[in-house]
């Protein structure tokens, strides 16, 4: 059924090439998971014609979707749920190329879409330009991106006075417990993104991040996955300790980035 749905949609005159990525085509999936279908387009493909196509597969669809990428949500008539992303290719690998050759780092996620690049399988690519992408950015980690995602990284960790230690110290402070649970995720979102970092490995999404971190991440601070536990368990269940638990997992990060 997904072959024959790729088969329709590869065969539209606007696609110059269409990848999968996600949970169901690596190793790491389960019932829940979904499938990421990547289009890249020369320019628009109607609604009505990506309604046409997927009533035939999908149970349930919600089409031009907004809320991150352009996308249609579907439910195929399985019960897996699939996702169809529509990227313009240039607008993407510009993208990439900010982190990967003009070395910026992002507040988290920074390589995420370079991971998504070099791990995507290509289904089709009429003119080859997206295989040609994924060679251009298969190169080593660059040492100046490292460099500045630790950087940046460690002052929104700690360094700066907005930093996430301090906005959490306040929040606990006022007993907003909303403050807390908002900026727990900021700081984590920095903290995993700043150890693929050190570690020299791309980012691999939002999903399963400590097995991931295990599996990959040589480096990796004491007590990594017990700190995170005890922050877990703290956040609603005792609030006034949170403070004390972001800054035992800033110590051992400290540690392991000391020369």
């Amino acid at each position: 059924m997904v072959d024959k749905l790729l088969e329709e949609l590869c065969a539209l005159d606007a696609v110059e090439a269409l990848a999968l990525g996600g949970s169901r085509t690596g190793t790491h999936f389960d019932q829940d998971s979904d499938y990421d279908v990547y289009l890249y387009c020369r320019g628009p493909v109607p609604e009505e014609t990506r309604r046409a196509i997927l009533s035939q597969y999908c149970s349930i669809m919600e089409i031009g979707n907004h809320f991150w990428e352009y996308e249609d949500n579907c439910r195929l008539n399985n019960g897996v749920d699939i996702d169809l992303l529509y990227r313009n290719l240039d607008g993407f690998t510009a993208g990439v190329a900010e982190v990967v050759e003009q070395f910026q780092p992002r507040n988290a996620y920074t390589t995420c879409m370079w991971h998504n690049l070099l791990t995507c399988k290509v289904i089709y690519d009429k003119d080859g330009r997206l295989t040609q992408a994924k060679k251009r950015f298969s190169v080593p980690y660059p040492r100046q991106l490292k460099e500045n995602i630790l950087a940046r990284g460690w002052e929104l960790l700690h360094g700066a006075m907005p930093a996430y230690d301090a906005q959490l110290a306040k929040a606990v402070k006022r007993g907003d417990l909303v403050s807390v649970n908002h900026r727990a995720a900021g700081f984590l979102e920095t903290y995993f993104d700043f150890l693929f970092a050190l570690n020299e490995t791309t980012h691999p999404g939002e999903k399963r991040l400590v097995q991931l971190c295990r599996e990959r991440c040589k480096l990796l601070p004491s007590r990594f996955e017990e700190n995170l536990e005890r922050l877990f368990q703290d956040l609603y269940h005792a609030p006034e300790q949170v403070a004390a638990d972001v800054q035992a997992i800033i110590s051992e990060l400290e540690k392991i980035c000391q020369p």
